[in-house]
């Protein structure tokens, strides 16, 4: 929602449905938006639902669409690990889109994997692609490989944090003021990340450019190899993957 504001959609665009009043009445004087209770109310008249809920809380919202839906409309999921088969089971012919966005979304960087469910076409991965693209960019794929995009992207983002916070904490250890080493880290980060984006250069490639023999990166990149990095982050990434699966069993 904040992201879409922030690329431009008016607030007029968008109607919201939450459970709580308290809630409701913070979006809409934070937002503009209009703010329902009832997911009937908020999915009147609108070509687009999108559902961004716990993977647990799907049934409950399934139970409210029945019946409520129109062939017209087009379901986005945002629901780690639920598949499209889930909201047609209880849905019908209906064209459900499953995404798996991530947080830059929020500053309009966010990239987010889509697919289509047996019922949705290319107008409706169209339609994903533009409210999703309002925020990031969008990639087609198969539904199969939706997981392993919740494992590294959907969860990638806390991976860099802690990331940042073990360097923040090693540079502070070193002597650094907090204020000088979260910038130190912060913009660091940030040009990594433009590095990789913009040269076109692979991370192989971009690390080994930095990295001069004897020097203090090879130190670095000794111990991190020899304390089992790269297996560590592919354990991480099978972890997420496999509780992905696990919260779609689930719903």
């Amino acid at each position: 929602m904040a992201g879409l504001l922030g690329a431009g959609w008016e607030p007029g665009d968008l109607a919201l449905c939450v459970r709580r009043v308290d809630r409701g009445d913070e979006l809409a004087h934070k937002t503009g938006c209009a703010v329902h209770l009832s997911v009937v109310d908020a999915i009147r008249g609108r070509d687009v639902v999108l559902v961004a809920v716990k993977p647990r809380d799907v049934a409950d919202v399934l139970k409210s669409l029945a019946g409520q839906i129109d062939e017209s409309q087009t379901i986005i999921s945002l629901a780690a690990g639920v598949t499209t088969q889930t909201y047609e089971a209880q849905l019908g012919a209906t064209p459900v889109v499953r995404a798996m966005p991530n947080t830059p979304a929020l500053v309009g960087e966010g990239v987010t994997g889509i697919a289509a469910g047996s019922h949705a076409g290319t107008h409706h991965l169209d339609v994903a692609r533009e409210v999703l693209g309002a925020v990031g960019s969008v990639r087609i794929m198969e539904e199969t490989l939706m997981d392993a995009v919740t494992a590294v992207s959907g969860t990638g983002p806390a991976y860099v944090f802690l990331l940042a916070e073990a360097l923040t904490e090693a540079a502070m250890r070193e002597g650094l003021p907090r204020d000088v080493a979260e910038n130190f880290v912060h913009q660091t980060i940030r040009g990594a990340g433009h590095l990789l984006t913009e040269t076109g250069k692979t991370p192989a490639r971009l690390r080994h450019e930095v990295t001069s023999p004897g020097g203090t990166t090879a130190a670095a990149m000794h111990v991190l190899e020899e304390k089992g990095f790269r297996a560590i982050v592919e354990d991480a990434v099978r972890a997420a993957a496999i509780r992905a699966r696990e919260l779609g069993g689930d719903a």
